[in-house]
């Protein structure tokens, strides 16, 4: 890449939610005394009386969590979403500024392992890919509700992420509407599809395979990078080497791959500050609407929030909340500390 865009401020196209990122390299030099974070502590133990995901234990809501010992999968105690919600719509003067609608969805939560202490970085990759045949089985369930117009699967890691409880668990919503972050995508890749005749991801991935510069890891049916256009720190894209739109349509090469990927970014992560790492990340299938959806390639996001250290995070805030997003570190220098963590 240029040297100018390696030491410049400059800006980026994210060509998956049609925006512009602001990269400030620059800024990597300027002192910290901003807010700092507790260092996460590592050590768990492996049965938590008080945890209510562990195995034998009752749940906030009052429920007995059973004696799993595989992967176990309930209806969300707290959901945000609900099967039976009343259907209602509402629309002031049919003006479109005072305007809602009731949101019918399904909430779930998935344990990866019954073992509080484990994490995707730190369970072996034949337990990793038990989850994401789950992921598999649970998206093709949901997908054939007819209301149902989005799987959205995710796991946010850490307090510093707002996760409520260490367990090992992820979450499933299932809604009636396609959320905002898909629907750009859709568009995106919709629009990149009619004026090119290709796949915008797909043609992506080919050309950060043969740059090198931003790719952190690669098997034979996944690679991991660090998105030309990434928000965050150390953000990573999953993409799979060979089109698949849905999750469940996942062939049996490409869940093993994706397991085998998701142990080796994750243990990758842990290696940067020698803490376990933070992040939210979630995949993006295409929408549960009964059409094909050439436009789409399934992928994974990877959002961490953690910056210098494992005590300093990014904070979204002023430019980034009333501007665009930007960045420090650019992607090549994540990239490149992301490789060698995960080959370490």
């Amino acid at each position: 890449m240029n040297e100018i865009f390696l030491q410049s401020p400059h800006r980026r196209w994210n060509p998956l939610k049609r925006e512009w990122v602001v990269v400030s390299p620059h800024r990597t030099a300027r002192p910290w005394q901003g807010q700092t974070e507790d260092p996460v502590q590592a050590s768990s133990p492996t049965y938590d009386p008080a945890c209510y995901l562990c195995p034998g234990n009752t749940r906030a809501g009052g429920h007995r969590t059973p004696e799993y010992t595989g992967i176990y999968v309930f209806e969300n105690d707290f959901a945000a979403l609900k099967a039976d919600s009343p259907q209602a719509a509402f629309d002031l003067n049919g003006r479109g500024l005072l305007r809602a609608e009731t949101e019918y969805g399904i909430c779930r939560v998935l344990c990866f392992d019954p073992r509080h202490d484990l994490t995707l970085a730190t369970m072996e990759i034949p337990s990793i890919r038990r989850v994401v045949e789950m992921w598999a089985n649970q998206a093709e369930e949901l997908s054939a509700d007819p209301r149902i117009q989005y799987v959205q699967i995710f796991e946010n890691r850490g307090a510093m992420m707002g996760s409520s409880n260490p367990h090992p668990h992820g979450q499933i919503w299932a809604t009636e509407h396609i959320p905002n972050e898909p629907a750009l995508e859709l568009a995106a890749q919709a629009a990149y599809l009619h004026d090119h005749q290709q796949q915008l991801l797909s043609s992506y991935l080919a050309m950060e395979l043969a740059e090198q510069e931003r790719v952190v890891a690669v098997n034979e049916t996944w690679a991991a990078l660090v998105p030309f256009w990434a928000t965050w720190p150390f953000e990573l894209l999953l993409l799979p080497r060979h089109e698949v739109a849905r999750i469940e349509a996942m062939t049996v090469a490409q869940r093993d791959g994706l397991a085998e990927m998701l142990k080796r970014v994750t243990h990758g992560y842990n290696q940067i500050f020698h803490t376990p790492f933070p992040y939210s990340m979630g995949l993006h299938p295409a929408p549960a609407d009964g059409e094909p959806h050439p436009e789409w390639l399934l992928h994974l996001h990877f959002y961490p929030p953690l910056l210098r250290s494992a005590t300093v995070r990014k904070f979204m805030v002023g430019f980034e909340l009333l501007g665009s997003p930007q960045r420090d570190i650019t992607p090549e220098s994540a990239a490149d500390r992301l490789r060698d963590a995960i080959a370490s």
